[in-house]
């Protein structure tokens, strides 16, 4: 008979976190960040450091979970992976040669302890604890199903329902299982999860959510992007296939290769923002990826300026591509303030307009009199751009130029990345000149989706096969969104767990 092995949890209260950046309403949100190792003395301190390396891509939460070789352990909580792994303590309390560990933004489910993953669950086999980044888009659909055949939820995520979708199948093993699993779901997704004896981790048929294969003593890792692997001194091996399944083993790496093949979509948001600028995904050099896209805007939109600045800190290597393209000088008229954290002030809308300034301020010095061109990656309701086009003016810029390092985003994403609905997207409802107007600035240009598409390497978008996730820039969604075409959002996740 099989040993029941038990869990360990050490968690807070479920308390709702406050967004952890509440006045960066310009900015799509991130969407979460995975790591695993096997058969590493140091798991859980290096699983801890890889968040670290992640934090960029959630902070809402952080979750880690290790086997000891008789017991699994977990420390879930919410904040920055700093506050809740910072500890030597903490890291004691998580013995064992194999962990995985998630950092999280929520794009499904509530922001409440229950969700925050690696999600650990005990079935026939055994433990087993999953992380997920990305967003499946019929999970809604699969839940309702799953819960009319007697399923009970603990969470509100879409997580989740993979749980649910191994639990019943009838697969002869854990690996079936999980395919079998993912042979049902649609979406986007990179995956990382654990059993006693094995590291999985997977990535959708499409490929749109980024994962990498790296190795340190001996020992195997999986990330999300290749700066987690860094931090900790890990050697990068290669991207984890599109459609493909790793299990790492005693007897070492195994891939599979369960769907049927079709052509890559990586998210090309990716490159434009959420990945961190010193990763190198799918091949490509996320810092010179976004100073190609740079030099491309400056060709397509330029304009006689005294000074480029970027938009710290996303908007830095574009501003820099676009400065030498034009042969303009580049200085930061903007200064950051990297030691915000999280405020204590709740963003309500009479004191909104001073959040701007906790995070960004004007460097008088370098802009006043000046012709100013503002290079940022993206708007996306333009509140937080007219501010700090408002600042700069009022620092005594001449005039003020704004440049986006990409096409208007004009329409939701439903794999992972959490933006607003349609009619809050600025650029769903105005055209250039309308944005210009409402944002004050003497002249806006987007960059094109072709052009998008040239500073990547390629001739332009391929409108047949496109060679990337575009869809907040084209409406060309790739994988079906099945939860979503009737109407369906995130929140009947809370309200049908609620129900049930």
């Amino acid at each position: 008979m099989m040993k029941r092995r038990l869990i360990r949890l050490s968690e807070t209260d479920p308390v709702r976190l406050s967004p952890a950046r509440p006045f960066d309403d310009d900015k799509p949100r991130e969407e979460c960040g995975v790591f695993g190792v096997f058969d590493h003395t140091d798991a859980a301190a290096l699983t801890a450091l890889g968040l670290h390396a992640l934090q960029h891509r959630g902070q809402e939460a952080a979750g880690i979970v290790t086997y000891d070789g008789n017991q699994f352990h977990s420390h879930r909580n919410m904040g920055y992976v700093g506050d809740n792994f910072g500890s030597e303590e903490i890291i004691q309390c998580l013995p064992g040669a194999s962990a995985i560990g998630h950092v999280r933004y929520s794009t499904t489910g509530e922001t409440v302890l229950r969700n925050i993953q690696p999600l650990f669950s005990e079935f026939a086999f055994g433990g087993f604890a999953i992380g997920h980044n990305g967003n499946l888009t019929n999970a809604l659909n699969l839940r309702r199903k799953l819960v009319s055949h007697g399923c009970l939820f603990q969470s509100t995520t879409d997580t989740e329902v993979i749980n649910h979708l191994i639990a019943t199948s009838r697969a002869p093993n854990v690996i079936d299982r999980v395919t079998d699993a993912l042979l049902q779901v649609e979406g986007a997704y990179s995956l990382v999860a654990m059993t006693a004896d094995t590291l999985i981790g997977t990535r959708d048929p499409r490929g749109v959510r980024p994962l990498v294969l790296g190795k340190l003593d001996g020992a195997h890792i999986l990330a999300s992007e290749t700066c987690a692997l860094d931090i900790i001194g890990a050697k990068f091996v290669r991207d984890v296939e599109r459609g493909e399944v790793i299990v790492v083993d005693a007897g070492g790496v195994h891939s599979y290769h369960p769907f049927n093949r079709t052509p890559s979509r990586f998210c090309i948001f990716e490159y434009v923002y959420f990945s961190r600028p010193d990763s190198v995904i799918e091949g490509n050099s996320i810092y010179e990826a976004r100073k190609n896209i740079g030099a491309e805007l400056a060709r397509e939109s330029p304009v006689k300026a005294d000074l480029i600045v970027p938009v710290p800190d996303s908007g830095v290597p574009a501003a820099l591509g676009f400065a030498a393209e034009s042969n303009t000088s580049f200085d930061l008229g903007i200064i950051r303030n990297h030691y915000m954290g999280r405020t204590f002030i709740e963003p309500g809308d009479s004191i909104r307009h001073l959040g701007v300034k906790l995070k960004h301020n004007a460097n008088r010095a370098n802009i006043e009199g000046k012709r100013l061109v503002l290079v940022d990656d993206s708007i996306v309701r333009g509140t937080t751009s007219k501010k700090i086009v408002e600042m700069v003016r009022d620092a005594g810029a001449k005039e003020v130029h704004l440049r986006i390092a990409s096409p208007p985003t004009a329409h939701p994403c439903f794999y992972g990345i959490d933006t607003p609905e349609r009619e809050k997207l600025l650029a769903s409802t105005m055209s250039v000149k309308e944005m210009a107007q409402l944002i004050c600035v003497d002249s806006l240009a987007f960059l094109s989706i072709d052009g998008l598409y040239r500073a990547m390497g390629e001739k332009g978008r391929d409108s047949e096969c496109p060679q990337y996730c575009d869809a907040c820039f084209t409406d060309d969604y790739p994988i079906p969104t099945s939860d979503h075409d009737g109407g369906e959002t995130n929140k009947q996740f809370s309200l049908l767990a609620e129900l049930t």
